[in-house]
């Protein structure tokens, strides 16, 4: 059935061509050579195409009408061309591209290697960006080792953005930036061309879901000012952009085959086209090896189909389906002795971890006019979270007996309506965005359940889960952001976010002594809040400007606080909602295509702060304990500069191209004023976190790196410098028996990596990361799949062999 609607879509599609107009033409420099990926669009409609190998390109399937064509590329002059097609024409239109820049009279052009990151423009489709702190982090323009998700290669560029680097497979994420806790990513708002991927980014963010690098596009970060447009989070946004169809020819077929040590097979397969008004692209990935570590292994599928349709010139819809399976040994952590001696040993080889993810989305583009357009966005989640295992402390010896299974259901949909408009005041030119959102979800948490006492990966259990809790999270917000732009140089933004919130939670705490539950006491909560922000820009000259933006933050308590977690921690049942906000103060820009620099100081002011600090019970054994740590600030200064000597002062030399860069951040997050108590030998210990470092925080976050390109070579040598941090609030510097608490030290590390195109069609990737063979650790864990330390990869060297076939 399937099959035949398509068919008949096409059919349909390719008779209407014949009937009407089209446009095709050729796209060039100054300098006579071809322009492939040049974007040439319709104004005020939803048609648009990009130019193939060759510089060419076409549209079909124009209905007679006035049109404005515009035709861009990045570092061009964009051009405009109004024309008149009448029914059956077959116009031809050429463009001459010129340079945007230029140097004491001499044209310069970008070449290889020269910009891993970049900046998002004024107006990013439906959203605000003008004065805000933001990176556009360039798959393509990476040599890193994407087969594997190394977020350290990927954030390489991206300044103050701290890495857990304990889970080596590539599945899960934990980035964060400027002090706050790196937790499966979850003080970003995670997105998906636009659209939510986490369990529940009001009552669960993790980022248990991470799309293959090798399908990514590009990663565009908006830091907490984004908090106006995509939620309240401290973080900012985090949004993974899919490579699109290709809309300059029918057929791409592209295949991804890597090879490495510890038994590492990757294999990620894509096709994608544009026929008429029909783009499609679906991709497959399979991932497996054994880890660096003993007892570790994982198995991962990846699958992921879109289509799009443009039913006219002024609407687009389409769809998205995105599936992953997982399959994960964890290797568990390790005490602070056994990592000196060995930090590839595993005393856990029973434990696994499975999260099977399905994804989906339902889009319309509608472009009233020139100046004015719509986005729908329908969304959903239908996901799992499986642990088995003997979850008790490090220095506990597994019995193999019984273990402890640990099961999430994540069901969500939600909604989102965006509206973009450019009005006039007077001689101001301006640009309004809009929108409603409506999110519900709902998280199934079974806990403390009695498994197997095998060794393989089985989820069944014996009688009834311990606990068995439901929370479930309603969330109503509107917003409207805008940007008044008094004169060619300067530009203010105004914005108000209104948040409701509703949560829900049900369930079951317990088992009595005879097997029966215990009911929990059913708690419910509602608030409404509203959110204010103000950012501008100056431009010093074309391709430089500052900009400043303010914006509150808001964090509601969360499933994952509220619930607590299988192992070692104790929660606080008195939690409360976190708020402060974020400053940015910045100069960023472009000189010619052969420097880019971002350089700002921060001002992140987090109160009521949800953490873990260290307290010690009657027994005298030192636990871990979730609270409101009062309130903590994080200040100081990022900066990523991007040289190319070759580019600036050597163009056209026969060396080939290269290009250095500098990933700079000096953090200081601290705790203000708040009271602590602890049990000493029976006694009650007062005590005050003032002036304590925050958590998971280095103060030093250094990464450096040079790239070298000529013809089809590319060479990059990385360096990452990363300051020490602490396990808890406490800054406990000697370690707990169970290793939960403690100093992580200080580390630096180095990745090599290189690609080598040939036969236009061919690329072969290789690298070595963790070059030096560097024994560190990036997290002590306090639950699954700890507690512990959970050492970083040593030594890991893959290769691999791309292959892309157009039609």
């Amino acid at each position: 059935m399937k099959n035949t609607l398509l068919a008949f879509v096409l059919l349909l599609s390719f008779n209407s061509f014949a009937q009407l107009a089209s446009i095709s033409g050729h796209i060039s420099t100054e300098t006579k050579e071809p322009l492939p990926g040049a974007s040439i669009t319709l104004e005020g409609t939803v048609r648009g195409v990009q130019t193939n190998a060759k510089g060419q390109y076409i549209l079909k399937g124009l209905k007679p009408g006035q049109y404005t064509i515009k035709v861009s590329f990045v570092g061009y002059k964009t051009q405009l061309q109004e024309i008149s097609i009448k029914e059956g024409d077959q116009l031809v239109a050429n463009f001459t591209l010129s340079d945007v820049t230029e140097l004491q009279g001499v044209s310069v052009t970008a070449q290889s290697g020269v910009k891993g990151n970049t900046f998002l423009p004024q107006v990013n489709e439906y959203t605000i960006t003008a004065g805000k702190k933001n990176e556009v982090i360039l798959l393509d323009n990476l040599q890193a080792n994407l087969a594997m998700n190394n977020s350290r290669q990927i954030f390489s560029r991206t300044p103050g953005i701290s890495v857990w680097e304990s889970d080596g497979s590539g599945i899960q994420l934990g980035v964060a930036s400027r002090g706050l806790s790196p937790n499966r990513s979850w003080e970003f708002n995670v997105r998906m061309d636009g659209y939510d991927i986490t369990p529940d980014p009001m009552g669960y963010p993790e980022a248990y879901y991470t799309p293959p690098m090798e399908v990514v596009d590009r990663i565009e970060i908006i830091r907490g000012a984004s908090s106006l447009q995509y939620g309240p989070q401290f973080g900012g946004l985090m949004n993974f952009v899919l490579r699109k169809p290709d809309l300059s020819t029918k057929l791409v077929v592209e295949s991804q085959n890597t090879t490495g040590n510890n038994g590492l097979f990757s294999s990620f397969n894509y096709v994608g086209g544009t026929a008429g008004r029909l783009s499609y692209t679906t991709y497959y990935q399979k991932r497996v090896g054994n880890g660096w570590r003993q007892n570790s292994y994982f198995n991962t599928d990846h699958s992921h189909a879109e289509l799009s349709y443009a039913i006219s010139n002024k609407l687009k819809v389409g769809g998205q389906m995105t599936y992953m399976y997982t399959q994960s040994q964890q290797a568990g952590g390790l005490t602070d002795t056994e990592f000196a001696l060995n930090a590839q040993q595993s005393k856990r080889a029973r434990n696994w971890f499975s999260n099977p993810w399905f994804i989906y989305a339902l889009t319309a583009d509608y472009v009233i006019n020139a100046d004015s357009k719509l986005s729908l966005k329908y969304f959903g989640t239908s996901a799992e979270r499986s642990s088995i295992g003997f979850t008790k402390p490090i220095t506990e010896v597994d019995p193999k007996g019984n273990r402890q299974v640990d099961r999430d259901y994540y069901q969500t949909n939600g909604t989102e309506l965006r509206y973009l408009v450019n009005y006039q005041i007077g001689s101001w030119k301006n640009t309004m965005a809009t929108g409603l959102r409506y999110f519900s979800g709902e998280i199934k948490r079974k806990q403390l359940g009695v498994g197997s006492n095998g060794s393989g990966m089985d989820f069944d259990i014996q009688g009834l889960y311990t606990r068995d809790l439901v929370f479930q999270n309603t969330n109503y917000a509107a917003f409207a952001e805008t940007i008044l732009r008094p004169s060619d140089r300067i530009l203010v933004t105004l914005g108000a976010r209104l948040e409701q919130i509703e949560t829900h939670m049900t369930g079951q705490s317990g088992l009595s002594t005879t097997g029966s539950p215990i009911a929990v006491t059913p708690s419910s909560r509602g608030r409404s809040f509203v959110l204010l922000g103000a950012g501008t820009e100056y431009k010093l000259s074309a391709n430089t400007k500052l900009y400043s933006n303010i914006a509150q933050a808001y964090r509601p308590v969360l499933a994952s606080d509220l619930l607590p977690p299988a192992t070692t921690d104790v929660i606080d049942p008195n939690l409360s909602d976190a708020k402060g906000f974020n400053f940015d103060l910045g100069y960023r820009g472009e000189v010619g295509n052969y420097l880019t620099f971002d350089v700002d100081y921060f001002y992140l002011n987090y109160d009521n702060r949800v953490g873990t600090i260290s307290r010690t019970n009657t027994e005298g054994k030192i636990y871990q304990y979730r609270t409101n740590l009062g309130h903590s600030v994080s200040k100081g200064a990022e900066a990523y500069i991007e040289f190319s000597p070759t580019t600036g002062w050597l163009r056209g030399s026969k060396i080939g191209n290269i290009s250095v860069f500098a990933s700079i951040a000096a953090i200081q997050a601290r705790y203000l004023d708040f009271k602590t108590t602890s049990v000493v030998s029976g006694q009650i210990v007062e005590g005050n976190l003032a002036g304590k470092r925050v958590e998971n925080a280095p103060e030093k976050i250094n990464r450096y790196g040079i790239t070298y390109s000529k013809k089809g070579l590319t060479l990059s040598w990385q360096i990452s410098d990363i300051g020490q941090a602490f396990a808890d609030a406490s800054n406990t510097i000697s370690a707990n028996a169970a290793a939960t608490t403690g100093l992580i030290p200080a580390y630096q590390v180095q990745d090599i990596s290189g690609s080598y195109k040939f036969k236009k069609y061919a690329q072969l990737k290789f690298g070595v990361n963790n070059l030096t063979d560097t024994r560190y650790f990036t997290r002590r864990s306090g639950g699954y799949p700890g507690p512990g330390i959970l050492p970083a990869d040593g030594r890991t060297w893959y290769v691999g062999l791309n292959v892309k076939f157009v039609n």
